[in-house]
């Protein structure tokens, strides 16, 4: 199965994108490993956009780090709930708190984003697993300051927050860290790459890419 495909017609339409795809970006990903590359892959495909495979960065422990995780169903935390519903067959809990009344009276107090707040609420209610960010770069510096502080317990982040501010700056700041982690660079990024990068990893721990 790829991309969801689950009839014959979804399966043909599925491996005829997966082959163009391939012959995309195979001169781009010749230095990243089989299930790294699947992942970018992925990501190409979900987007329709060739140029993620060369602007991924993907750490050397991030896919075995993530893996790990899944195997161990610890949580997947999102910045809004698209990421959030876009994820499927996990066995463990998929949480995103921007909605969160907790969220919202932080982010008042103490006048930041909501997404950010979303980040510290799920530091209280004991988070620990994989960080999933594709819009907001503010929850993403978040979550490096509550890692720094050791209020959160992260195995890994796939920071791909989208945007012309911010975006870019919070996605360097991830890449200085030694946090396993996907990051894009630049202002590309958002809910499809997101989404795409977890699926990948979910597909990766199935057996099914």
């Amino acid at each position: 199965m790829f991309m969801g495909a689950s009839t014959k017609q979804g399966y043909d339409i599925a491996e005829k994108s997966r082959e163009i795809v391939k012959s995309l970006i195979d001169d781009k990903t010749g230095h990243l490993t089989s299930k790294e590359r699947a992942i970018v892959e992925r990501i190409v495909h979900s987007t329709a956009d060739p140029e993620y495979a060369e602007i991924t960065r993907i750490s050397g422990n991030f896919v075995q780090e993530s893996l790990k995780s899944i195997r161990n169903e610890e949580d997947i935390l999102t910045d809004i709930n698209m990421v959030k519903v876009g994820i499927n067959r996990y066995k463990g809990k998929v949480k995103c708190y921007i909605k969160d009344e907790k969220a919202v009276k932080i982010a008042k107090e103490y006048g930041i984003t909501r997404a950010s707040a979303a980040m510290r609420v799920a530091a209280l209610e004991g988070f620990e697993g994989i960080v999933a960010i594709g819009n907001a770069p503010t929850a993403l510096l978040e979550v490096l300051d509550l890692v720094q502080k050791g209020e959160m317990d992260v195995k890994s982040v796939i920071g791909v927050p989208v945007g012309f501010v911010g975006a870019a700056e919070s996605k360097k700041a991830l890449q200085e860290t030694e946090l396993p982690y996907l990051a894009t660079e630049g202002p590309k990024g958002g809910t499809p790459v997101a989404v795409a990068a977890v699926n990948a990893l979910i597909n990766l721990d199935l057996g099914k890419v």
